[in-house]
C-alpha cells in the first residue's frame, strides 16, 4: 500500500470511541505523542515496543496495554489501524501479519498528516534544536491561553507530558527529517532551526539533507510564514511568502537580542525586531543556543499577534524541556546538567552554553555516542566538538536500531580527540569514577539510555 493510498484512506476514516489503535514502536517519543491523542480521543490504544521505559511506563499508567515481546500471540487482531515508526525493522513479526492480512498500516507521519488536514499549522523543523523550540512555542500558546494542540518531541517539564490538546484549530509539531516525514505536512507558520548533515543513513550525503530542507520551505502554504537561523546554507532557495531570520548576535538578522546579561544564573536580554521590540526577557533555561531558541518563538508569538506582557511571562515560567540542558541537581557543591544532544553541532552548542554560566569552573563531559553510521559518518566533527570541554570520558557506542559497523567505536572518537583529559569506561566503571572524583561540573550527554545513570550519579554526588 503507498503513502498516497494510506493518506486517502486515513483523510476518509473516522475514530470512534472504542475503535483499536495498534502501535508498533508505540514507546518512541514521537509515536508516544500520538498513542496520547488517540487515548484521548476514547479509542482503545494498544501497542508494542522493545523494552519498557519511563515513556512506556507512563502510557501503561493511563490505561494502554503495552507488549514487549514480538510474537504472534501479541497481535490485536482487532485493530482499525496499524501505527509503526519506521525505525521498525521490516523484518518485525507483528508488523509482517498486519501487511500481510491487509490491515490499513501507517506510518507515523502518515498520521500527523492526517491530524494536520484541516488545521492552522505551526510546524519546527531542523537538524537540532527543534525539540525546544517546539516545545517553547506550545508552551507560550498555552499559558497566554492562545491555545494549541502540541506535538512534541520531548517532555516538557511545566507539564510533564509531550501532548495535549485544545479546542482551538492550531497545531504545533515538531516537523522531524528522519525518513522525510516532514514533507508530509503543510505549514502555516514553519520554522528551521539548522540543516546540518544528519541521518545520512537516509539521505546519503549533506546535499540530499539540504534539498529536503529546501522542499520542506515550498510545503508553506502561499500566505504562509517562514522563519529562519540567520545564515543557513542554501538561505536564498528556502522560499515562502513572508520570510524572518533570527540571531543572537547577527545584527543582519530580522530578529536578535540586545543587553544580554545573565542575572542570577539565568539570561535577561530585549529581542529587536524593525517595527517592535520586547525588552527585558527572561528565560531561565540554560544555553546560549537557547537564547537563540527562544528567539524563533518569540517571533512566532508575535507573528500570532500574542501580547508582549504574556509572551514574556511564559518565557519567564518556561522550564525547558527533559533532557535538554536540564538541571538535575544545582547545589553550592555540585551541577549536573543533562542534555540529548548527539550531533556535533548541539555538543558545540551546549559545552558553549555551559561554559557561559560556569566560565571558571572544570567541565568534565560524559558522552554516549547515538548509532554507528552517525559516529562514522561524523566522527571528525565530533572530535572537534567533544574537543571544546575540559575533560571527556566515552561511553560505548549505542546502536539503537543498527548493528555494529567494523572499526566503528568510541576509540574512534577517542583517537581524533585533541584533548588529553579523555577516556572511555563502561557504565559500572562511569559509577566508579564518579564517587572516587566527585566532580564539581558534570554534563551527561547522548540520546541513548544514558539517562539511566542519571539518578545514580546525582545520589553518588549528593553523598
Amino acid at each position: 500500500m503507498t503513502n498516497s493510498n494510506n493518506h486517502f484512506l486515513l483523510k476518509n476514516f473516522s475514530f470512534n470511541e472504542g475503535d483499536v489503535v495498534y502501535m508498533i514502536g508505540i514507546g518512541g517519543i514521537g509515536m508516544s505523542a500520538l498513542a496520547r491523542y488517540f487515548f484521548a480521543r476514547k479509542c482503545k490504544v494498544i501497542g508494542y515496543d522493545k523494552t519498557q521505559t519511563a515513556l512506556t511506563k507512563s502510557l501503561e499508567e493511563i490505561g494502554i496495554k503495552i507488549s514487549y515481546t514480538d510474537d504472534i500471540e501479541s497481535v490485536e487482531e482487532n485493530a482499525k489501524v496499524v501505527v509503526y515508526t519506521p525505525a521498525i525493522p521490516t523484518t518485525h513479526i507483528g508488523l509482517q501479519f498486519y501487511r500481510d492480512n491487509q490491515y490499513l498500516v501507517v506510518k507515523r507521519s502518515d498520521v500527523l498528516q492526517w491530524i494536520s488536514e484541516n488545521t492552522f499549522n505551526i510546524c519546527i523543523a531542523g537538524t537540532h534544536g527543534k525539540t525546544t523550540v517546539t516545545s517553547m512555542v506550545a508552551h507560550i500558546l498555552r499559558d497566554s491561553n492562545y491555545g494549541c494542540t502540541a506535538f512534541l518531541g520531548g517532555i516538557a517539564a511545566n507539564y510533564n507530558t509531550n501532548f495535549w490538546s485544545s479546542d482551538n484549530n492550531v497545531v504545533v509539531v515538531e516537523a522531524d527529517e528522519y525518513d522525510r516525514s516532514f514533507l508530509k505536512l503543510s505549514p502555516d507558520i514553519a520554522i528551521i532551526t539548522s540543516m546540518d548533515a544528519d541521518h545520512l543513513d537516509i539521505y546519503g550525503t549533506a546535499d540530499e539533507v539540504e534539498n529536503a530542507f529546501v522542499q520542506f520551505s515550498k510545503q508553506v502554504k502561499s500566505s504562509g510564514c517562514l522563519i529562519t537561523k540567520f545564515g543557513l546554507s542554501r538561505a536564498n532557495e528556502l522560499t515562502a511568502t513572508h520570510i524572518f531570520s533570527y540571531s543572537i548576535n547577527n545584527t543582519e538578522a530580522n530578529i536578535t537580542i540586545r543587553n544580554l546579561q545573565v542575572v542570577h544564573g539565568s539570561y535577561q536580554f530585549d529581542v529587536v525586531h524593525a517595527d517592535w521590540i520586547i525588552t527585558d526577557v527572561v528565560l531561565h533555561m540554560g544555553g546560549l543556543h537557547n537564547i537563540e531558541n527562544v528567539i524563533a518563538a518569540i517571533a512566532v508569538a508575535k507573528h500570532l499577534q500574542i501580547d508582549n506582557e504574556k509572551i514574556k511571562s511564559a518565557i519567564a515560567c518556561f522550564k525547558g524541556v527533559k533532557r535538554r540542558f536540564e538541571y538535575i541537581l544545582k547545589n553550592d557543591s555540585s551541577v549536573l546538567i543533562d542534555d540529548y544532544a548527539h550531533h556535533p553541532a548541539e555538543l558545540k552548542a551546549l559545552i558553549t552554553g555551559v561554559k557561559s554560566i560556569f566560565p571558571e569552573q572544570k567541565l568534565t563531559l560524559v558522552f554516549q555516542p547515538h548509532l554507528f553510521s552517525r559516529t562514522q559518518d561524523l566522527a571528525n566533527e565530533f572530535a572537534e566538538s567533544l574537543s571544546m570541554a575540559d575533560e571527556i570520558i566515552l561511553l560505548p557506542i549505542y546502536p539503537a536500531r543498527e548493528l555494529p559497523i567494523e572499526g566503528v567505536t568510541s576509540e574512534l572518537l577517542l583517537n581524533k580527540m585533541s584533548l588529553q583529559s579523555k577516556q572511555i569506561l563502561e557504565k559500572t566503571a562511569l559509577l566508579t569514577w564518579v564517587k572516587e572524583h566527585k566532580p564539581k561540573l558534570l554534563v551527561m550527554a547522548g540520546a541513548g539510555d544514558i539517562d539511566t545513570l542519571l539518578e545514580p550519579v546525582k545520589q553518588i554526588l549528593n553523598t
